[in-house]
């Protein structure tokens, strides 16, 4: 049942935030009976977008309507009142309840005053049984899988509004089986006139089952597009705000692996549920980039190289040696180093001063039982602060005082100073000043150039072709292409990022 009727419009939305432009004028239109992919990077705004629609933040501006009448929801409750569910990626019930009770909580049936236990069981099998779920409904919601929980949550979120359906990231946590299991009951409920807002970062999935495409960037609207007829390519030209067309060429390192002593060897190296088995190489004093959208894998890889997750498949090498890492402790002993995708929450430890956050990963490399002296530790953090140029007036000042940009510097600084064999960036350019990330990619050449191996992960390709010699392109959470010398050029990475 696929119509032109819209059922839920977003007309000129803007939201702000103390120091963010969260969304800037951005519409969004969601048909009856559709399946309408909600696509962007980190930071576009669409999770801002969701929050919106459903009433977990107010709008500063612009317009929602509802089969074509204004509403002004002010809470989910509001929203699921007026028609419009919410399932995320972490089913939001609760799992302690029977999954019964959470299908009906908050609207419990009663009988003489009293909660009406076997309608609610009744009703719910019935109810399930849509969704090809015939389950013991009077367990508790925890005993059963993701998969199943997330079917619960849908038939939850449509037997209390009938209209509008938004999974947030509902596939990240299920296998190809119980994805398809997902879609066979995303297409029933289209067929029955619900609009279902999807949001992913899987390509095969959007064009698996979408009708349309709203694509954000930076907050504001890029446009709205006909699966059928936008190329991959051209998504993720928009997606990334570059065209497809080769920029100023840069002259690639051509020795090869074999001539250069190898840093690092993964063999099928993999996590179920995280990633596919890889294969990876990086050789001593080279530059490796990942290249791929949000949700491909690269952050999943670059956890499992430093041991934040534990690799399920395959074997690792790093100089000549097969090691296990069981801890992150582990990982820097032998030499590596980890600057987090997001540092605010993995990075930086806020209240402690930038000394402190310098010192800490060759404090814990040296043991805590061998204490650095203060003279020495302030004479650490002041060389990095002067070499790559931290603006401080103070070490002992709180890091969550810095700019971002500084703030991603003493990262680096704290892994320069524990004298890493291999440092892992993620993202280490991201959500930072134009003179702070010319700085950092300078500094990226600098260690290139002295011998460091280096695995950095990042979004901008004209970073991947300033200073990597290899580009591993990850998509769908597995490795698709190794790029070198001249084919490591912007149009050439998008194309294998968006291959069929």
């Amino acid at each position: 049942m696929s119509t032109t009727t819209a059922v839920l419009q977003l007309r000129g939305i803007q939201k702000k935030f103390p120091g963010v432009h969260a969304l800037k004028g951005v519409d969004f239109t969601l048909r009856a009976g559709e399946i309408h992919a909600l696509l962007g990077e980190n930071g576009a705004g669409k999770s801002t977008l969701i929050k919106v629609m459903t009433g977990v933040y107010t709008r500063d501006g612009g317009d929602i309507l509802l089969e074509g009448k204004p509403i002004f929801p002010g809470n989910t409750g509001d929203a699921q009142a007026l028609g419009i569910s919410t399932v995320y990626q972490e089913v939001n019930l609760l799992p302690n309840l029977s999954v019964a009770h959470n299908i009906f909580l908050g609207r419990e049936p009663k009988r003489w005053g009293f909660i009406d236990w076997k309608t609610i069981n009744q009703q719910s099998h019935a109810l399930l049984k849509d969704y090809d779920l015939d389950i013991d409904v009077t367990r508790p919601l925890s005993s059963y899988s993701i998969a199943v929980q997330q079917l619960i949550a849908i038939a939850r979120g449509v037997d209390m509004s009938a209209k509008v359906l938004i999974l947030d990231e509902p596939t990240a946590s299920l296998d190809a089986d119980e994805v398809q299991s997902l879609f066979r009951i995303m297409r029933s409920l289209k067929e029955r006139g619900i609009g279902i807002v999807f949001v992913t970062h899987f390509l095969d999935q959007v064009y698996a089952v979408c009708d349309r495409i709203t694509i954000l960037r930076n907050a504001e609207l890029v446009g709205e597009f006909d699966a059928a007829t936008l190329s991959r390519p051209e998504l993720v030209g928009h997606m990334l705000g570059k065209e497809l067309a080769a920029l100023e060429e840069r002259m690639h390192q051509t020795t090869s692996e074999q001539q250069r002593p190898s840093a690092l060897k993964l063999t099928q190296v993999g996590r179920a549920g995280s990633l596919e088995p890889i294969d990876l190489q990086v050789a001593q004093g080279e530059v490796v980039g990942l290249a791929g959208l949000l949700g491909s894998g690269r952050t999943e890889l670059c956890r499992l190289i430093f041991g934040v997750d534990k690799k399920h498949t395959g074997t690792v090498i790093f100089h000549g040696k097969d090691i296990h890492l069981s801890s992150t402790k582990e990982a820097i002993d032998l030499g590596m180093g980890l600057c987090p995708e997001d540092r605010k929450h993995d990075g930086i430890l806020g209240p402690l001063s930038i000394r402190e956050n310098i010192i800490l990963a060759q404090q814990i490399k040296q043991g805590w039982w061998r204490f650095i002296p203060r003279k020495q530790q302030n004479a650490i953090a002041e060389k990095y602060v002067k070499d790559i140029n931290i603006a401080t007036s103070d070490i002992e000042k709180p890091i969550e005082q810095l700019s971002g940009g500084n703030q991603q510097k003493v990262i680096l600084a704290r892994w320069l100073a524990s004298n890493p064999r291999l440092l892992i960036l993620d993202e280490p350019t991201r959500g930072i000043d134009i003179g702070a990330h010319a700085e950092i990619i300078k500094l990226i050449r600098q260690l290139c150039d002295q011998g460091l191996s280096l695995i950095v992960a990042s979004s901008e390709l004209e970073e991947l072709v300033a200073f990597s010699d290899k580009v591993v392109v990850l998509r769908d959470r597995k490795k698709v292409a190794e790029l070198t010398g001249a084919d490591i050029q912007p149009d050439t990475i998008m194309r294998a990022i968006a291959s069929a």
